[in-house]
């Protein structure tokens, strides 16, 4: 039987939060150099890690994907799962795959810390519809908290849902 932990809670994050961190200079990794903002949203969910064996058989907790609400405004605008997937409620969705990584704290009062995902830039290698992410050619996630699981577990087979928020910047050249 698949020993499942699902535990969520409510990450509530300021809009108003996604302005400073654009505003200031980004990591170079994942700058937006000579790229324009389509959509900013916000995001609240969960990244999903499995219990498996990894090297030497140990087991521990490995990502498997997101599950994410995205926001603007106040208002639900859109979904992102497995993939990584960003689908709008206009139909229109990217995939995208990730080309840059920022895992460290940058400053004392943003970026990761140590139970925060790390901010990434990704490439969009896949998109559909006419909507508001058909123009878009990268994407940013700032300004993340939670996600993180790490370290060994139980029970292979065992899934756990670590809380997250973060913001997703959607680019085009």
């Amino acid at each position: 039987m698949m020993n499942c932990r699902i535990w969520f809670s409510a990450a509530v994050v300021s809009a108003a939060g996604i302005v400073p961190a654009l505003a200031q200079s980004l990591p170079d990794a994942i700058a937006a150099k000579g790229e324009t903002i389509v959509l900013i949203v916000h995001a609240e969910g969960a990244q999903v890690y499995d219990c498996k064996a990894g090297g030497g058989g140990k087991l521990s907790w490995q990502f498997r994907e997101p599950v994410a609400t995205l926001i603007q405004d106040g208002k639900t605008v859109g979904r992102h799962y497995v993939g990584p997937t960003w689908e709008h409620v206009d139909g229109s969705r990217i995939v995208g795959i990730v080309i840059a990584s920022v895992a460290k704290a940058i400053a004392p009062t943003n970026g990761p810390g140590p139970k925060d995902i790390p901010w990434l830039k990704l490439e969009v290698v896949e998109a559909r519809g006419g909507g508001a992410l058909a123009s878009v050619t990268a994407i940013q996630r700032i300004n993340t908290q939670g996600g993180q699981i790490a370290g060994a577990c139980d029970s292979a087979g065992a899934t756990l849902a670590a809380p997250y928020a973060a913001d997703y910047v959607f680019l085009k050249k």
